[in-house]
């Protein structure tokens, strides 16, 4: 079927592209379809006689698509305008990277090399709850601030600027479990923003913990820049092999897989009256997690949604 075809009127949607290897196109179709909480678009050329012939009962193909890479996949993902592009990009990159494919990104007619340049100007002030506004240290606060407090944010390309639902959801619930004193476990830190969120909100201590290197670092310096850095620690590595103690909030902004690997260990890293927040959940995934977190003897205590996506605040 002509590309074209898979195109949006109006222009309401930016596409991005990530190529892979084909014989990864399983693995890397599972990461896409954590960015976004509908449907991608696959272009797979390795079975196209087979498959022809099976679904069109035909064996005449046209020259073009003979032509085409059989050794690469090309995977589509549509975001709309008004979504953050760079955040899905920035997830993309680090979860396909973690997983060791290989991969380039593209978006529209800008290459992932531009990004360097391009990517800040998606990203303004963001209101989060009742208390807290993101801000990129590039823009001004301004009247936006209103009393809340400020998390100044240099997000690099690691994922977690506020702009996405996954992360404004979950730094709602922060917000609203996070008390004077309250140790925080961020458990797939990514820039950061959870953990230094939580010691803006007056946490004595917060530990984040990822399996990408330039998260940690991205995250380290963003706790500098905020004037948290002496109660904030970050180190590289998954939950059980980096992380000890029990907290009193522990948080994982990841996706429904990785949390479910979670819930057999997170437990052990929570004091009694502990904390669980959840979030990167597509809503069709909902009700898994609920599930597991019952087996897991989890009650929940609140569920957000948005736009296809789901947060959960539970305890034990």
């Amino acid at each position: 079927m002509p590309e074209e075809q898979f195109t949006f009127p109006g222009n309401d949607f930016n596409e991005i592209t990530v190529t892979v290897p084909s014989s990864l196109t399983d693995e890397a179709a599972a990461v896409a379809n954590m960015a976004v909480p509908y449907g991608i678009y696959i272009e797979d050329y390795r079975f196209l006689e087979s498959d022809v012939e099976l679904i069109a009962h035909i064996n005449l193909i046209d020259e073009e698509l003979l032509k085409k890479d059989r050794t690469k996949s090309i995977i589509h993902l549509y975001i709309p305008l008004d979504n953050p592009v760079a955040e899905a990009v920035s997830f993309l990159s680090e979860r396909l990277g973690a997983s060791e494919i290989p991969f380039e990104i593209g978006v529209a007619t800008c290459r992932e090399e531009d990004w360097a340049n391009n990517w800040k100007k998606y990203f303004h002030p963001v209101k989060i709850g009742e208390r807290l506004l993101i801000r990129p240290i590039w823009e001004e606060a301004g009247a936006d601030a209103e009393g809340r407090v400020v998390l100044d944010l240099e997000p690099g390309m690691a994922f977690g600027t506020g702009a996405h639902e996954t992360t404004r959801l979950c730094l709602a619930l922060t917000e609203k479990h996070v008390k004077k004193g309250s140790s925080f476990l961020d458990v797939g830190c990514g820039s950061g923003i959870l953990a230094v969120a939580a010691l803006l909100l007056g946490a004595d201590s917060a530990f984040g913990v990822d399996i990408d290197p330039a998260a940690v670092k991205t995250a380290r310096a963003n706790a500098e820049l905020n004037g948290v850095g002496a109660g904030f620690t970050a180190v590289c590595g998954s939950l059980t092999e980096k992380v000890s103690g029990k907290y009193d909030v522990v948080a994982a902004n990841i996706v429904a897989d990785v949390i479910l690997m979670l819930l057999p260990d997170v437990g052990a890293f929570m004091k009694e009256d502990g904390v669980l927040l959840l979030s990167g959940i597509v809503e069709a995934r909902l009700d898994e997690i609920l599930c597991a977190l019952g087996e897991r003897g989890f009650t929940v205590s609140e569920v957000l949604t948005e736009n296809g996506w789901a947060a959960i605040s539970a305890v034990r």
